[in-house]
């Protein structure tokens, strides 16, 4: 047993001397740098324009609220009168029932021909060198058609002769009967569309009550509102191109009315863009590009690439440094910039963990398209 554990110790201390050797024989090996690759474009700094991107709704230009101005039973329309109905110039909108009006205006015009008719023995008495234009006047003088002039009077005399028979009181009652006639029926200014509908036909439509709305589908105004620092340089007259959400439909705009008026909560100015064609409709959202003015000597860049809103990593003798810069106009994702010198080795692509010194390799588009 002691024998044994002689060897075993022994054995022991072979197995340390031996472990420690090869500890004595490794060397560590040194540690490789990292170097993070970048992709950098060269500045080339020129003129570029600032466009301002605003949106609204679409209005047609030509709108006509219908109201009723007198009472009455809708009898008809010229087409069915419903929302989205389009109607051409100088058709019915909507006609009452004005059988009733009809009578009373043959009545009254009926009175005043009887009064006409009285006249003529005064004046032949009174104002002989008168009496003949009368005299023609009541021959043509007819209950179903519209109401006449009347003869012009040549002297004082003849005026006040008419007034005391109360001549012009009972031409103008025939006058004002023949005008709210006319009341009875509603017709198209312009061609266009309906685009709401209150009333149904066979039921009876009271004074001031709401019709209806009907509008030109040929032109439009898009109310936009454009910020105080570029209201100078937006005059009437100005081109300006338009687009729907997505993106892909376009027009064209021009702008023929800026308001005066200044908001005073956004500080910006109602800015009024017609503009007409296809796939326009009442309502629908568009967005305006407006080229404001052109700035020069500025670099356009991904807004992301900015470090404390107005610095930017570049590479300078393959390290990285961070240099201040200008910004002009901010757009949705990109800056316009000032005071980077032509040449310039910038950065394009946000570096996590970037720093000043950072060594880094450098790749160019260029680079990237010849491999």
């Amino acid at each position: 047993m002691a024998v044994l554990g002689v060897i075993m110790i022994a054995g022991a201390v072979m197995v340390a001397k031996n472990t420690l050797a090869n500890k004595k024989q490794r060397k560590p090996k040194p540690a490789q740098k990292i170097v993070t690759g970048v992709y950098i474009d060269h500045v080339e700094n020129g003129s570029t324009p600032i466009t301002i991107t605003t949106s609204g709704n679409l209005t047609a230009k030509n709108r006509l609220e219908l109201y009723a101005e007198v009472q009455g039973i809708f009898i008809r329309s010229s087409r069915p009168f419903k929302p989205g109905t389009w109607f051409k110039k100088g058709e019915t909108l909507l006609e009452l029932d004005k059988k009733e009006e009809i009578i009373g205006l043959k009545a009254q015009k009926s009175g005043f021909y009887n009064q006409l008719v009285l006249l003529i023995p005064d004046l032949k008495l009174d104002f002989p060198d008168a009496v003949g234009k009368w005299e023609e006047y009541v021959r043509q003088y007819d209950v179903n058609q519209p109401l006449g002039e009347l003869p012009e009077t040549e002297t004082e005399k003849e005026k006040l002769f008419l007034s005391g028979r109360n001549i012009y009181t009972a031409y103008y009652n025939v006058q004002n009967l023949e005008v709210q006639l006319t009341n009875y029926s509603i017709r198209a200014p312009f061609s266009g569309v309906l685009t709401e509908a209150l009333a149904d036909p066979g039921t009876l439509v009271r004074p001031g009550q709401k019709l209806g709305e009907f509008i030109n589908t040929g032109v439009y105004e898009l109310e936009v509102a454009i910020n105080t620092a570029y209201g100078d340089l937006l005059g009437v007259g100005k081109t300006v191109v338009l687009h729907n959400i997505e993106r892909t439909k376009k027009w064209k705009g021009k702008v023929v009315r800026v308001n005066s008026l200044v908001d005073p909560t956004s500080q910006t100015i109602p800015t009024f863009i017609q503009l007409s064609g296809e796939g326009l409709k009442e309502g629908m959202y568009l967005e305006a590009d407006v080229t404001a003015k052109e700035e020069a000597d500025t670099y356009e860049l991904n807004r992301k690439l900015l470090v404390e809103n107005d610095k930017l990593f570049i590479v300078r003798d393959s390290v990285l440094d961070l240099v201040q810069i200008e910004p002009i106009f901010f757009k949705d994702d990109a800056v316009v910039v000032k005071g980077l010198p032509n040449g310039t080795a910038l950065v394009t692509k946000a570096i996590p963990g970037a720093y000043v010194g950072m060594p880094v390799k450098v790749f160019t588009k260029e680079a990237v398209l010849q491999d």
